[in-house]
């Protein structure tokens, strides 16, 4: 593999600054020269974990991770480094933290939990990582409000919906009696008060509910001048509209993309209801939709509002390869232009380019203060990848002891489980096959005595003396004046057995 290009040392006031500009090499060596590597700074009282985890810099959290830097260090507010990932979105800083063990449900000076900070913030998938790690979408602070009452209150409505599909009661009120439509009410968030409504009981109930100073949701809006939202609850009140219009409120800026509706994208993203780099359910976001169907005005509105053409969806999939997918050459084409890749072959792991080329950045997280060019961004890549490997051989050399020691893996415990399993079925097997066995081999008995008594049936009827039959005349009828003939024939019994005449 070819050397990264040598770049000049950069001297950092602090461990904090290296860590904020991603500088993983200077951090190292700042604290093997003796810098506490849980060094409190003098305004925030962040250490260097919470600074990795607020700025994105995801090598040195891992870095500061494995080297022992305390994870449930907090801030002047109370902030762990995951208060921190959630508030900015780190959604790949919050995945390194729970691995890493941290406490999801820690509470900051308000009992806010990470949940509550990405509901208010609008990082609904950072949101997802923290509830699919079995955090309760209905968890309180200290004024009895939800994550659902923050995200209605800052009309968030990706994790609006998020939170209702984890199962969070829209019915729960705060320490002052408000449901989550009143807060949606109160701000003037439409899309969120109308998204509330009609996921509530009755459409009465949501409107007529009151808090407890006895305000419903429309006398929220009267008192703080929401015009928009008194001008809904009259038109659903004179049975003029519906919450359960044609509005898709499933991923509505995600629907508006697919559809290449750019103005009803530009008012959702541009009223900060949905955050640009906003992902569905399956990871994508807006600019993924986009790129699918083509839609080029879409694509170039949102590369010049600074969206991530490098997020990655499930599939692991960039909005280029979805385009590629789909066959839109044309997106292709503006996409190329923005990633600046354009480039086919299959590079080896040798080439320095193969780092230029696979960097995977399949996040969300905001880089407002890390800030790597590509150079420093390939260089990291190359150093996560000599990691690996160094991981691999180490990894491969303990198991190897481990097994000399006579310790047995989880794959040979695995294995040696599915060994039983299978010779547990090829018993089964063979019991059965000689249960039919015997089975058959009477039924060739039983075959053979049928077979017995109809042969000696035949030799008893062959034994049997039969005598002609006696005839008798009958009369035939004249043909044209001839005489009658006289006909023998064959007397019977009545039965119609023939019958021996003495």
């Amino acid at each position: 593999m070819a050397p990264p290009a040598v770049k000049k040392k950069q001297n950092y006031a602090s461990i904090h600054e290296a860590v904020k500009t991603g500088d993983v090499e200077q951090l190292a060596s700042m604290v093997k020269s003796g810098t506490n590597i849980n060094e409190v700074d003098l305004v925030h009282k962040f250490t260097p974990l919470h600074c990795a985890a607020h700025s994105g810099s995801l090598e040195c959290l891992h870095w500061l991770l494995w080297h022992g830097a305390n994870i449930t260090d907090t801030t002047i507010r109370g902030w762990t480094a995951a208060h921190l990932a959630a508030i900015r979105g780190q959604d790949a800083c919050m995945q390194a933290l729970v691995i890493n063990g941290a406490n999801l449900e820690a509470q900051d000076d308000k009992g806010r939990t990470p949940s509550h900070l990405a509901a208010a913030h609008g990082q609904s998938y950072t949101l997802q990582t923290i509830l699919r790690n079995g955090v309760d979408a209905n968890v309180s602070d200290k004024n009895d409000w939800k994550p659902i009452h923050y995200a209605a209150f800052h009309g968030r409505l990706g994790c609006l919906q998020l939170l209702v599909r984890w199962g969070a009661s829209i019915d729960d009120v705060d320490d002052n009696g408000n449901l989550p439509a009143h807060l949606a009410a109160m701000e003037g968030h439409l899309h969120c008060f109308k998204f509330l409504v009609s996921k509530m009981a009755s459409v009465a109930h949501a409107l007529k509910a009151r808090n407890d100073h006895g305000e419903t949701p429309k006398d929220l809006a009267q008192r703080f001048y929401k015009d928009n939202i008194v001008e809904y609850i009259d038109s659903v009140e004179q049975e003029r509209d519906h919450p359960f219009g044609q509005e898709d409120l499933a991923f509505p800026a995600h629907v508006a993309a697919f559809k290449g509706d750019l103005v009803t994208l530009k008012r959702l993203v541009e009223s900060g209801i949905i955050n640009i780099n906003e992902r569905d359910d399956k990871g994508s976001t807006v600019m993924h939709k986009a790129a699918g169907q083509g839609h080029i005005n879409c694509l170039q509105w949102m590369i010049e509002m600074g969206a991530d053409c490098h997020i990655t969806n499930e599939a692991g999939e960039t909005p280029k390869d979805v385009a590629r997918r789909f066959a839109q050459l044309a997106a292709v084409e503006l996409l190329t232009q923005v990633t600046g890749d354009n480039s086919d072959e299959e590079l080896d792991i040798n080439d320095v380019r193969f780092f230029d080329r696979h960097g995977v950045e399949g996040s969300t997280d905001s880089k407002e203060d890390l800030t790597l060019d590509k150079v420093n961004k390939r260089d990291a890549r190359i150093r996560a990848y000599q990691k690996t490997e160094e991981l691999k051989q180490l990894l491969e050399i303990a198991c190897s002891n481990y097994k000399q020691l006579g310790g047995i893996t989880e794959e040979e415990r695995v294995k040696k489980k599915e060994e039983r399993e299978a010779d547990k079925m090829v018993r089964e097997l063979e019991a059965q096959l000689e249960y039919e066995r015997v089975r058959r081999e009477k039924l060739e008995s039983q075959l053979d005595d049928c077979r017995a008594e109809i042969a000696r049936l035949k030799e008893c009827l062959g034994k049997v003396p039969v005598s002609p039959l006696p005839t008798r005349e009958i009369e035939a009828p004249s043909d044209l004046g001839k005489e009658k003939k006289k006909v023998k024939k064959p007397l019977s019994s009545p039965g119609g057995v023939f019958v021996r005449r003495c």
